[in-house]
């Protein structure tokens, strides 16, 4: 580690930006460059996301319907397999039907973690693409 850090000592080239090359001269100028490096998201993107109320309605209304499920026992803050009943394979399905009617593909690492209804509404409540 040692003889890596002292031969990287020895290969390291020191950079400083020159603004007479860039033909900068102002304040002004030297800051424009700064600009360029800020994201910026259109209004599409920044406005796109669902309403949290109508996601929660929407998820209700999918696991209401879901063959397997009981309505009565539907609430929002109801786990999957703890309080419906539900076991690892419904699970897939009503998250498969979430996909289906938000229009969104849930990455398999993601649909793992939703096991109810709260942290269905979460991820598709902040995911841009859900329709």
């Amino acid at each position: 580690m040692a003889s890596r850090n002292a031969l990287l000592k020895y290969l390291r080239v020191n950079v400083t930006p020159s603004l007479r090359s860039s033909g900068l001269t102002t304040a002004h100028q030297c800051a424009a460059p700064l600009y360029v490096l800020l994201r910026r998201f259109s209004e599409e993107v920044r406005g796109s996301f669902l309403d949290k109320s109508e996601v929660t309605d929407r998820v209700l209304s999918v696991v209401k319907n879901f063959q397997k499920v009981e309505p009565s026992k539907v609430t929002p803050k109801a786990h999957f397999q703890n309080d419906l009943g539900l076991d690892s394979l419904d699970t897939v399905e009503v998250v498969m039907a979430l996909e289906e009617e938000f229009g969104l593909e849930i990455p398999d690492n993601e649909a793992d973690k939703i096991q109810s209804i709260d942290l269905a509404v979460e991820f598709i409540a902040s995911h841009p693409q859900a329709k």
